[in-house]
């Protein structure tokens, strides 16, 4: 058993158009699935990612229109980073965002890697990463129709930074539980602070967490701008009953079997109290949807489709060009 990288992240945002304009026509991704959420089919959940939403690629959103500005902090899934082919791909981006006014650091090095920190328009922590000389878990395939050229674009979900209190139950959980091996460590260019590095699979951006301790902040308060969980992926649904009953034996609460539909899922909480996935490769987004079609209509599960009329009555329409 073991994870084979991340799998896709599930962020907060107030304003469905303004992220998908922000997230098609800036950073060029595609927007491979419009839907809701499924625990509560009020609000949608957008879904963002390569050509076809490759497992491992995927940046998600679920809209709560009235919810308040994120107040970063402590126990939470701090940055999420994408990533971009190579150094001279950051250079473009570096231009590009800068052409666009969205607020960015500029490029630096973390960990043996140039990276551009940057936020969207609701202050989500964000940063692309080189993949010039990532060797670890293939990246994705730009969508060729994107709004920034693709042979810079995204090729999906890099290193995902974590910030807790105390690092060691954490780690006891990904190392022990989950399988991760300690990799290393850098200091954060802002803080100076330690920043550990932990991976899965066959390892590299697509692969690892950057685990901050922090014992000068508050707890974070998630809003708009915010991360609400990370997921890893799992082969297939026979192993995901296997890491059930791993999580079981180590007595972590969970959600049980999910079926998402798109893939099938189970949740859980590390000790310092953020809340992880674990999520199959398949079935996949073009389960319900032409791959030259994907995200051009509300799409609905199968246990929500009767409920159709009721559901589009209550969503603002998301104009997206596709």
């Amino acid at each position: 058993m073991e994870l084979l990288g991340i799998h896709h992240l599930s962020a907060m945002t107030a304003k469905a158009q303004r992220n998908v304009d922000f997230y098609t026509e800036i950073l060029g991704m595609r927007m491979v699935k419009k839907t809701v959420n499924q625990d509560e089919p009020s609000m949608y959940h957008l879904f963002y990612g390569d050509e076809v939403g490759n497992p491992g690629t995927e940046l998600t959103f679920f809209e709560i229109p009235m919810a308040g500005q994120n107040h970063d902090g402590n126990k939470s899934i701090s940055t999420t980073s994408l990533r971009v082919p190579n150094d001279q791909a950051l250079e473009y981006w570096e231009t590009r965002l800068t052409e666009a006014d969205v607020n960015h650091d500029g490029i630096v090095e973390q960990f043996g890697r140039k990276v551009l920190p940057f936020k969207d328009f609701e202050n989500q922590r964000l940063m692309l990463v080189s993949d010039e000389n990532d060797s670890g878990v293939a990246g994705g395939v730009p969508w060729e129709k994107s709004a920034a050229d693709p042979k810079h674009g995204i090729i999906g979900l890099g290193p995902i930074h974590l910030t807790v209190p105390e690092i060691e139950p954490t780690e006891q959980v990904l190392l022990e539980v989950m399988g991760f091996k300690r990799i290393g460590e850098y200091k954060h260019y802002q803080t100076e602070r330690d920043v550990v590095v932990y991976e899965t699979g066959e390892g590299g951006t697509g692969a690892e967490l950057h685990v901050h301790e922090r014992t000068d902040l508050p707890p974070e308060r998630l809003g708009r701008g915010g991360v609400h969980h990370v997921a890893f992926r799992v082969k297939d649904q026979e192993e995901l009953y296997k890491w059930l009953d791993r999580l079981n034996e180590a007595r972590l609460g969970n959600s049980g079997y999910v079926d998402r539909f798109y893939f099938k899922s189970l949740y859980f909480r590390e000790p310092n109290g953020i809340l992880f996935e674990l999520a199959t490769d398949g079935p996949g987004f073009a389960t319900d949807e032409e791959e030259a079609h994907l995200g051009e209509s509300l799409a609905l599960p199968p246990f929500l489709e009767s409920r159709r009329e009721e559901i589009e009555s209550k969503l603002k329409p998301v104009n997206y060009k596709g």
